[in-house]
């Protein structure tokens, strides 16, 4: 039976850095999995590669089966994988509504032809996709901040309001680059809540995350990625306990 996920002998340089190293792991469906390690060790390139962003110099990734090699990013939404990033990439001037919308797939008004000879099916269509919009804001706890713009929101929000987009293209396999970054603790606590919730309903989660409290509260499995290879993989209490890895991602205790 093949893996979820699969990242087999990824390599990734850039000029003379080598950011991926001969890197390999899977993921099963249905779990939490933490992707942690010290900064450089390559976790956001991995992102990259598995979402289309960047193409591997050697290896590929396959998903359910099927090779992810050679496909678009939107491709890869198609398939059932989308991802967060670090630095947010929202649109600061729609409302939080709007940056929803903009994400849910097969839009009737995306074409000129439809809107111009199927204006009522266009509207009717546009009509339920606000009100799909409005029920994943509601999921997230974002109900009422619907129609604000985004720069209005906190950064707590904005990181709720990244989740409902990847949310909003259907996806099963959510890659959340940091969602728990710069966040006070009831934010925290409520992101770590969705994440439980979402893992629930079916969701599969590939989570980078350097807070170690988070990670030991939501992980179902760890993977230590150092210098862009897979150094360890266990559980949250195995990766927290290794004084070899505590070394290499503080410099001493966890």
């Amino acid at each position: 039976m093949s893996a979820y996920l699969a990242v087999s002998g990824v390599n990734k340089s850039f000029g003379g850095l080598q950011a991926l190293h001969d890197t390999n792991f899977e993921i099963t469906k249905g779990k939490i999995t933490c992707l942690v390690g010290p900064n450089g060790a390559g976790k956001t390139t991995i992102f990259n590669v598995i979402t289309g962003f960047l193409p591997p110099d050697t290896g590929g990734v396959t998903f359910q089966g099927r090779s992810l090699d050679g496909l678009t990013r939107q491709q890869i939404v198609h398939q059932g994988i989308a991802r967060t990033f670090q630095n947010l990439r929202l649109f600061i001037d729609l409302t939080a509504l709007d940056n929803v919308l903009a994400a849910i797939p097969g839009q009737a008004g995306e074409t000129p032809w439809g809107a111009i000879f199927r204006p009522f099916h266009t509207a009717a269509v546009q009509t339920r996709m606000r009100e799909q919009a409005r029920e994943i804001l509601d999921h997230v706890g974002l109900a009422d901040r619907a129609n604000d713009y985004v720069r209005n929101l906190s950064y707590g929000e904005q990181k709720l309001l990244c989740v409902a987009r990847v949310l909003a293209t259907g996806a099963e396999l959510l890659l959340l680059d940091e969602p728990a970054s710069g966040m006070s603790a009831g934010a925290l606590d409520n992101i770590m809540a969705l994440m439980r919730r979402l893992q629930t309903e079916g969701k599969t989660l590939l989570v980078v995350e350097h807070n170690t409290r988070v990670v030991q509260r939501i992980a179902d499995e760890v993977l230590f990625l150092h210098q862009g290879h897979l150094m360890a993989q266990g559980t949250a209490d195995e990766i927290t306990s290794d004084p070899e890895l505590a070394k290499i991602y503080f410099g001493g205790a966890i």
